[in-house]
């Protein structure tokens, strides 16, 4: 049956693969934990990954992490400077358009390249997932998070460990899984970083402005004006 003690990172149920069940005395089942590795930057990754390829681990099923700026092929997106946005209004469709690498994804999680097996699979980083994208024109971003379901071990940056918005967005779930800090002790600027949000006067003027005119029209007027406060104290 499904497995009920773990929270897997997706709601499948977890592969019926022995040696990936331990028996409770109960006799439920219990899934090995996954491995969440975070690092600071994506480049630490590339460098743990050659390690482990050095291992006796590196047939271990993996996946990495990342964002859109390290995996995203497709030709324009990849080009823009707000590759989130525009990947999510093509996978929408509202224009009509859709991204064929994005439907070609099963192409590069299900390929034998990446899938574990005896002498043939080995670690690999986030050059080679996107290499081998290219030659399958599939998505190197949404094939890793796919390979994140049957992966024992998991890298990425500290900040989808840390960040509850893109832990969500990942369907990242930590509860009973093991997480390691590379580096642990640069996890402060970390944390501050994903709660901290720049902006600049004229943004908090343009506000002020926009704030004054909906004061003044009577709309909204009790949400706007301690909002317009805000804005003017800061000012």
């Amino acid at each position: 049956g499904p497995c009920t003690e773990c929270s897997c990172s997706s709601g499948k149920e977890p592969d019926k693969d022995p040696s990936h069940t331990k028996k409770k005395e109960n006799g439920d089942r219990l899934c090995v934990p996954k491995i969440f590795f975070g690092t600071r930057t994506h480049k630490q990754i590339t460098q743990i990954s050659r390690e482990l390829k050095r291992t006796a681990y590196s047939y271990v099923p993996m996946t990495i992490l990342s964002s859109r700026d390290y995996t995203c092929i497709h030709p324009v997106v990849s080009n823009s400077s707000n590759r989130n946005e525009m990947c999510v209004e093509l996978l929408e469709g509202k224009q009509g358009k859709s991204c064929s690498y994005y439907h070609s994804v099963h192409k590069l999680s299900e390929h034998h390249a990446l899938q574990p097996a005896p002498r043939m699979y080995q670690a690999w980083d986030i050059e080679d997932l996107v290499s081998l994208g290219r030659k399958l024109r599939a998505c190197p971003y949404f094939a890793a998070r796919e390979l994140m379901v049957g992966a024992d071990i998991v890298f990425c940056p500290y900040n989808y460990l840390l960040d509850p918005q893109i832990r969500e967005s990942m369907d990242i779930n930590l509860k009973d899984q093991v997480v390691i800090l590379d580096e642990a002790h640069n996890i402060e600027d970390c944390a501050r970083e994903s709660v901290s949000y720049g902006v600049t006067e004229s943004q908090l003027r343009a506000a002020r402005e926009e704030l004054d005119v909906m004061v003044n029209n009577n709309i909204r007027q009790k949400h706007h004006e301690p909002l317009r406060a805000v804005c003017c104290s800061l000012i």
